[in-house]
């Protein structure tokens, strides 16, 4: 009989390491560009369409504590606003991340 380990799965997705990996997939990219939310999606799991709307959750969470920027046809979003939409995600200002402010 198998065992199925939902927390195991759990742990392997959780906002935590959704966060790491936009984070780092961000940070590589480089100041000025941008990456889609779909590339963090396809980096946690092959079957990364219904991950979508907890990457950009997460990514709202992050915007909101001004460690990424949430951009709609190169405008600077507000993470609270309604994105209905393609996104992009990308670095903050080097200014904004070391003051803290968004």
């Amino acid at each position: 009989r198998v065992v199925q380990r939902p927390d195991a799965a759990d742990d392997a997705l959780s906002d935590e390491r959704i966060a790491a990996i936009l984070l780092a997939q961000v940070a590589a990219r480089g100041a000025g560009r941008s990456i889609c939310p779909s590339e963090v999606a396809r980096a946690l799991a092959p079957d990364w369409r219904p991950l979508m709307g907890r990457v950009r959750e997460v990514a709202r969470g992050l915007a909101r504590e001004g460690r990424v920027l949430i951009t709609q046809r190169g405008v600077v979003r507000d993470p609270d606003a309604e994105l209905r939409g393609p996104v992009r995600l990308a670095q903050p200002p080097d200014d904004a991340r070391s003051s803290g402010s968004t």
